[in-house]
């Protein structure tokens, strides 16, 4: 489904397109928990236990680099120190803004819930190394072999229209029913906070919540 052509072409706006996100926190009105709480069609992948008092709900594009500096910088600490601790569940939902982010999610989802963090975290913290290359499908193509993907297996989880339908569902919702317009977005217990944040930040939201 995704084409050579569609990836390359659209590049550069992606490019541009994560440039112009915010780099930092941003407060808008919050939304119900119990709607956002409702899975995508291919269900959540969530860290952290079910009754834990807080929830994140983050929308990510695997190319935008603000979301890339969030799960380098920020994410060891807040899993470190809230998810596995069980204070803090944790959902990453995909919210693509280009073809190649697309392409990157349907091989996270490809494998099964055990594989979607490794590959997410993976292709988060090598970014440069393929979302902006000359070649970027060839890049994350040679990318996915240290998931253990062939050649394969790579082209037939890009093929495959179910997952394409899928992740764009789970994006379209993200858009038209929560008003997430931007990478990062997150939904903590509720209340939407778009751009990066550094683990002060975030930690100046989750300790009243968390009573601490």
């Amino acid at each position: 489904m995704i084409t050579r052509r569609e990836a390359l072409v659209l590049l550069g706006s992606a490019a541009a397109a994560a440039a112009l996100l915010p780099g930092f926190p941003a407060l808008a009105q919050n939304v119900s928990p119990d709607e956002l709480a409702a899975p995508g069609p291919l269900g959540d992948v969530a860290l952290g236990p079910a009754n834990a008092k807080v929830t994140i709900v983050e929308y990510a594009s695997l190319t935008c680099s603000h979301c890339a500096a969030f799960h380098k910088d920020t994410w060891p600490e807040l899993k470190k120190r809230y998810i596995d601790t069980g204070q803090v569940r944790f959902i990453l939902r995909e919210f693509p803004l280009d073809p190649l982010a697309k392409a990157g999610f349907m091989l996270a989802r490809c494998d099964g819930e055990a594989k979607y963090y490794p590959i997410t975290d993976l292709l988060f913290d090598q970014q440069s190394a393929w979302a902006f290359s000359k070649k970027p499908l060839d890049a994350l193509q040679q990318m996915m072999r240290q998931a253990g993907f062939s050649k394969e297996k790579f082209e037939s989880c890009l093929q495959d229209s179910k997952l394409y339908d899928a992740v764009d569902a789970v994006r379209k919702r993200g858009e038209e029913k929560f008003k997430v317009s931007s990478t990062p977005t997150f939904f903590i217990n509720g209340q939407r906070v778009s751009g990066n944040m550094s683990i002060d930040e975030l930690e100046k939201i989750l300790k009243p919540l968390l009573g601490v």
